[in-house]
């Protein structure tokens, strides 16, 4: 399998952490792929026509994407693990799962309004993206022990990769301050093997 790969992407991180979590990490050849928003990749559209990552292209040439369906497809082509097939479970899960790729939508859209020269930002557009990602922290804090109590599966790796990408691109914000449990709990995720090897970097 070939991966269109960034070592910056939170979304191709949350794939490559899958890929290890269920032993396929070394089945998955990853090719660095620089995608913008403002210029189409000419090498990547015969495989992603919307020019993004990640995108995983099977033996047989079938290109899958984005995440959310390539962790799926990874999942069950393992035998499953880290998503539940059926029941309240699985409906946690994705939920988790929609909630961690929304929060990592909405840093991804908060940083590039940010980095605008000041005289084209929209300051209604920040403190929208700010509050927004506030109280998705403060819920997350309240669910903490939920995450910490349930199998580890695809919602927690959603989840933790958004708070790993607040890290790395909004490091001023010290989004732990009086989120105790969620830090704790995050601090955990951070230490499990599949996180030491994907880490981001800005390369």
């Amino acid at each position: 399998m070939k991966l269109h790969w960034s070592p910056r992407s939170p979304f191709v991180r949350k794939v490559m952490i899958a890929a290890h979590e269920l032993g396929l990490a070394d089945r998955i050849e990853t090719v660095r792929t620089v995608v913008r928003m403002d210029t189409p990749n000419p090498a990547l559209l015969p495989d992603n026509p919307l020019s993004k990552i990640p995108t995983l292209v099977l033996e047989d040439g079938t290109a899958l994407f984005d995440s959310l369906t390539i962790c799926e497809y990874l999942d069950d082509r393992a035998g499953g693990g880290l998503f539940p097939r059926a029941g309240a479970a699985r409906w946690q899960a994705l939920t988790w799962q929609s909630l961690g790729n929304g929060l990592l939508d909405l840093l991804v859209l908060w940083r590039n309004e940010r980095d605008k020269p000041e005289a084209r930002q929209t300051p209604a557009l920040l403190e929208s993206f700010a509050f927004k990602a506030g109280a998705t922290l403060d819920r997350l804090e309240g669910m903490a022990g939920a995450l910490e109590a349930e199998r580890f599966g695809i919602g927690h790796i959603a989840i933790g990769c958004a708070l790993s990408y607040l890290d790395f691109r909004f490091a001023s914000w010290d989004w732990r301050a009086g989120r105790p449990k969620l830090a704790t709990w995050h601090a955990g995720f951070d230490a499990r093997p599949s996180l030491r090897a994907t880490e981001i970097v800005d390369a």
